[in-house]
């Protein structure tokens, strides 16, 4: 599977749809198997369009894995397309700023999570360098701004 590039209208809003890159099935490299530009911090909300699109990659799903920290309290299962998924949260055992879905055959996708308060420059260029083969780049990494500043990593905010 290729890239999937989002699209940025001339006024800078996102056309709808999943923002999300993946590098090709098969990819060994780096940290991350793409990134996932989710609209909000509620993951019952955002999670089952992702989960369409990994459906066709994966096949069958049954966990997402999910930092505490990046999102809004969830429930334990959301259900999409008719089958009921597990969303586990983590605090510590796992990268931050990343979520992992695993497909019932085992198969893991581990994809960057862009803060969705970030702009859509900084959005974009972490979408791009967490899908290109050969990338390994580390999370930090791919979270700096988009102009290559040696400023902070964005990082996500909590909706209360």
């Amino acid at each position: 599977m290729s890239p999937i590039d989002i699209n940025v209208e001339e006024s800078g809003d996102p056309v709808p749809g999943v923002r999300l890159s993946l590098k090709p099935a098969g990819s060994t490299s780096g940290y991350v198997d793409g990134a996932w530009w989710p609209r909000s911090t509620d993951l019952a909300l955002e999670v089952p369009a992702l989960l369409a699109v990994l459906t066709v990659r994966m096949g069958r799903l049954e966990r997402v894995s999910y930092d505490l920290a990046a999102w809004a309290p969830a429930g334990r299962r959301v259900t999409t397309g008719g089958v009921r998924i597990r969303l586990d949260g983590f605090r510590r055992r796992r990268p931050a700023h990343t979520v992992h879905v695993v497909s019932v055959d085992g198969d893991v996708v581990t994809l960057l999570v862009i803060p969705p308060a970030a702009s859509p420059v900084d959005a974009e260029h972490a979408l791009r360098r967490s899908g290109e083969v050969g990338n390994s780049d580390d999370i930090d990494g791919l979270l700096h701004h988009a102009d290559g500043s040696a400023g902070e990593p964005t990082t996500p905010r909590r909706v209360t």
